[in-house]
Formats: structure tokens, C-alpha cells, sequence
């Protein structure tokens, strides 16, 4: 994975990495740390749906100290609906199921921002403060040893 940027982000693009190096990399805390048990327990649940791949943003893939959460949206493609937990589409009272459960917010990549009319996927590539592209990690469900 590359150095993070001037600016505290990664350079712009999708970033692949193994889970031991996301772990490495930004679980250097123990609350970051306790972020990351969250977003396993949400990529597991994915995974068990079907989801092949998951994309990694926010403060919590910054150079940031102590990120509030973790954002992370998923490929829909093969997913069974049946097999997902409906907290997945919960995104009432600012998404407050899904961080109760996992610390962070899980998006179907697929799907428009809103705002912006950008896919999920496209909208995390963007500094929101800026409009600068950024990078995000990208996680491989389908080689996902659990």
C-alpha cells in the first residue's frame, strides 16, 4: 500500500490489500483497532452474502489519529438478499443500526451517493473537503481466508 499524500490521504485510485495489511496499517490504536473488529464483522457478513469485493474510506483510511468511524461500500453483483442482514439497508437517523453494530457505515457500491449522482464507489474517491481525487483500500472478498 502507498504512503499516505501531503494532504493525509492516499494517492488517488483503489488501493488492494490483504486484511493483515489493512490490520498493520491502520490499526495502530485502540480504538482504530476496535473499528477494524466492526468492519470484519460487517465484510464477513458480506462475504457469507455473497459479496466478492469492499472498498475501504473515510478518516479511517487518513493518516488521522482518531477517526470518528469507517465508511465502506460493497459490490452488490452476486450478493443473495436473502442471505444479507437488512441493517445493510438501514440508513435511517444517519445510518445509527449499522454503527451501533459495527462502529461504521456500509454502502451498496452500486448505488448513487445522492448529492452528487456518483456511484458509492466513485463519490469515496473524492476528498469531500477538496473535490482532489483520493484513494480508498479495496478488499477482495472472494480470496478472503475467514
Amino acid at each position: 500500500m502507498p504512503d499516505f499524500q501531503a494532504d493525509g490521504n492516499l494517492p488517488p485510485g483503489i488501493h488492494w490489500a490483504e486484511w493483515t495489511e489493512i490490520e498493520v496499517r491502520f490499526g495502530q490504536t485502540p480504538h482504530r483497532r476496535h473499528l477494524l473488529k466492526g468492519c470484519r464483522g460487517g465484510l464477513e457478513q458480506l462475504r457469507h452474502a455473497g459479496c466478492t469485493a469492499a472498498y475501504l474510506d473515510g478518516s479511517f483510511v487518513t493518516r488521522k489519529d482518531q477517526p470518528d468511524d469507517f465508511d465502506a461500500c460493497w459490490d452488490v453483483v452476486d450478493v443473495d438478499p436473502d442471505g444479507i442482514d437488512p441493517v445493510f439497508f438501514d440508513f435511517n437517523d444517519g445510518r445509527a443500526a449499522q454503527k451501533a453494530r459495527f462502529g461504521g457505515e456500509f454502502f451498496p457500491a452500486q448505488l448513487p451517493e445522492g448529492d452528487s449522482g456518483k456511484t458509492f464507489l466513485e463519490f469515496f474517491q473524492i476528498d469531500k473537503n477538496t473535490g482532489d481525487p483520493k484513494g480508498i483500500v479495496g478488499v477482495d472478498l472472494g480470496r478472503w481466508q475467514v
